[in-house]
């Protein structure tokens, strides 16, 4: 399947298919010099023959970085450039990112970074990275401020995306990966919820529906980001459950899974929802209960005031007034800005275990 994408700087196209070198090969000039940006654990176990048959039909620099959030910091951006620079890389190369979302994020803004920007692709393997990190042109690194605070608009030329790379991941990764994907059934694509509440669990192991799941995700985000790609309204909506979600993993040092926080904090913002009169009840359950079937967390004891303190500098945000994507009914959003603070805070207790 092909998703394409018209992005502000430039449009491209997201090949959903189970092999894919062939097509990403095919997408170098032949004088083009590529650097791979991907986690050491992955290209010496999982992703090893991958990265090494590719390597066989194009001129390579590998660019090795830790896992997960950790490999989104100056230190590991700095090293990155050290090596272009040691290889002498130019606007005729381009720069791949190959793993999950933290991996395509680095990669991207790497890319815009380097000669004011070089061509860059993306080949996420990890179902976050698929639906969401890897589509849509957000690059970033995080600081000690908060995540993804430092970063660029920045699209790729391609997205390629083979299923074939979920078999290898453990169940808790694709659960985190499936929030993002429920958070588009809530946010635009109902039918995504009728989908996973049919199969509840099953969802982790049906290879077919996870390969349906992931097209109308990215199908979501296509739709959204070609309209606003620098969220200045529109794309706004893709934060569903992120406002809270980013407090907790910087509350959490960035150990916990990306989804696991975006799955709190959909909750959360349900649950703001009711209280604001807005969604019924029933709504708020079914997020507990297609979040909870997956074994995705829906409560949290996180210090409230940290949490508060650190939502203030969303990028939503606005002169310190909080700004909140919530529902207003299955598969319709609005902004809530400025929401009571003790409706807030009612709003968080709910999420006590």
């Amino acid at each position: 399947m092909i998703i394409n994408v018209a992005a502000a700087d430039r449009s491209y196209q997201v090949i959903i298919e189970t092999e894919i070198l062939d097509a990403l090969v095919a997408s170098f000039l032949p004088e083009t010099r590529v650097a791979l940006v991907v986690p050491e654990s992955l290209a010496r176990g999982a992703l090893q023959n991958f990265v090494t048959e590719l390597s066989s039909h194009v001129e390579t620099t590998l660019i090795l970085t830790p896992d997960g959030e950790a490999q989104k910091s100056v230190a590991v951006l700095e090293s990155a450039w050290n090596q272009l620079g040691a290889s002498g890389f130019n606007r005729n190369d381009r720069i791949v990112g190959i793993g999950g979302g933290a991996t395509t994020d680095l990669a991207g803004f790497l890319a815009s970074s380097w000669l004011r920007g070089i061509d860059w692709s993306a080949v996420p393997t990890s179902l976050a990275g698929m639906v969401d990190a890897a589509v849509g042109g957000k690059t970033g690194i995080n600081t000690a401020s908060g995540k993804n605070l430092v970063g660029a608009f920045y699209s790729p030329t391609a997205v390629f995306i083979s299923p074939r790379f979920l078999s290898s991941l453990p169940t808790a990764d694709l659960a985190a990966g499936l929030a993002e994907v429920i958070k588009c059934g809530f946010i635009a694509d109902p039918k995504i919820l009728q989908l996973v509440a049919g199969a509840g669990p099953g969802t982790l192991t049906d290879a077919a529906l996870l390969e349906d799941l992931i097209c109308r995700a990215v199908q979501v985000k296509a739709d959204v980001v070609s309209q606003d790609f620098k969220e200045s309204g529109l794309r706004e909506i893709l934060n569903y459950g992120h406002t809270l979600g980013h407090a907790i993993e910087k509350q959490e040092r960035y150990a916990m899974r990306h989804g696991d926080a975006v799955s709190i904090g959909m909750v959360f913002a349900a649950e703001l929802a009711h209280a604001s009169g807005l969604i019924s009840s029933e709504d708020v359950a079914l997020h507990r209960t297609l979040l909870g079937s997956l074994g995705l967390p829906i409560t949290y004891t996180g210090p409230w005031e940290v949490l508060r303190a650190s939502m203030s500098i969303d990028k939503k945000s606005r002169s310190g007034m909080l700004r909140f994507v919530v529902l207003d009914a299955l598969g319709s959003t609005r902004r809530l800005e400025g929401p009571n603070e003790e409706i807030l805070k009612q709003a968080y207790e709910r999420l006590q275990p």
